[in-house]
């Protein structure tokens, strides 16, 4: 069995390659640029561009499954393609927002519009809604590698972030097994922790005592305007400030489709140490 992982070098897509190479399978990994690539063994690499879809097309000969990143125009003309090919199953990454009916927030209406496609294309499917990624937490290395401050913004929203890793252990499963078409899954990590939690925990991972300075509302939007189109920063404003999103929710998603515990923040952040330091 082959499967077409696309976003093959993000933080999920990468994590799906090594779940499915594990696994046993025929992993053929999309990516704008293979020569980049951190290469799994075993894994073919190909270039495409899903702004491009007519550059995905040779990508999908022989495919049974598809893993499928959210947000491009070009998904309805590559879900035909895949429908033409024989696939019969595909795994879209959307978003917990996606189910709001709100057309008015960029990142919700994205999100709605490519689990739509997915949905008319004909294909058997399956949806993932997960919290937001522990991975995020990168976005901390800098400040951390020049002192023991992180201005954070949001930073009294309370989010069960979740493991990219666990999000791509549910995704293998249902790729690889019968039972999950048709199905939304909202993958969580096992806790809802505030920035401030977060920061301790790493502290406490890397030995040293670290502190949070919770970033203005003001100072936060004018900070990611300089590198964030406006209509993206008003989506996350309207999540964290006005409170749309709700990620504080656990659940049991991840135990329920893999059988194991989601990881917590603390073993994320051992794995990832070193990014830190």
């Amino acid at each position: 069995m082959m499967f077409l992982v696309t976003g093959s070098t993000g933080n999920v897509g990468a994590e799906v390659v090594r779940a499915l190479a594990a696994a046993g399978a025929n992993v053929r990994a999309l990516t704008r640029d293979p020569a980049t690539a951190d290469a799994q063994p075993g894994v073919e690499y190909v270039a495409g561009d899903l702004n491009l879809p007519e550059s995905v097309e040779p990508a999908l000969d022989g495919v049974r499954g598809l893993f499928l990143l959210p947000g491009y125009a070009g998904l309805p003309a590559l879900l035909a393609s895949a429908r033409r090919a024989g696939l019969d199953r595909v795994v879209l990454l959307s978003g917990g927002s996606a189910g709001s009916g709100d057309p008015s927030n960029a990142i919700s209406r994205y999100m709605a519009e490519s689990e739509r496609a997915v949905r008319e294309s004909g294909l058997p499917w399956t949806f993932l809604r997960p919290s937001a990624f522990m991975s995020n937490t990168l976005q901390w290395t800098g400040q951390l590698k020049a002192g023991d401050v992180v201005t954070a913004p949001f930073a009294g929203v309370r989010i069960a972030s979740v493991d990219p890793y666990d999000v791509a252990a549910v995704a293998a499963r249902a790729l690889l097994a019968d039972g999950h078409d048709g199905r939304v899954y909202q993958p969580t990590g096992p806790e809802a922790l505030l920035a401030e939690d977060r920061l301790r925990i790493l502290g406490g991972v890397l030995g040293r005592e670290l502190h949070l300075r919770a970033q203005p509302d003001d100072e936060a939007r004018a900070e990611m305007l300089k590198t964030t189109p406006v209509q993206y920063v008003d989506a996350f404003f309207d999540f964290y400030v006005k409170g749309t999103l709700d990620e504080s929710v656990v659940r049991s998603t991840v135990q329920d489709v893999t059988g194991a515990q989601p990881h917590t923040f603390h073993q994320w952040a051992v794995a990832h140490a070193e990014a830190f330091r």
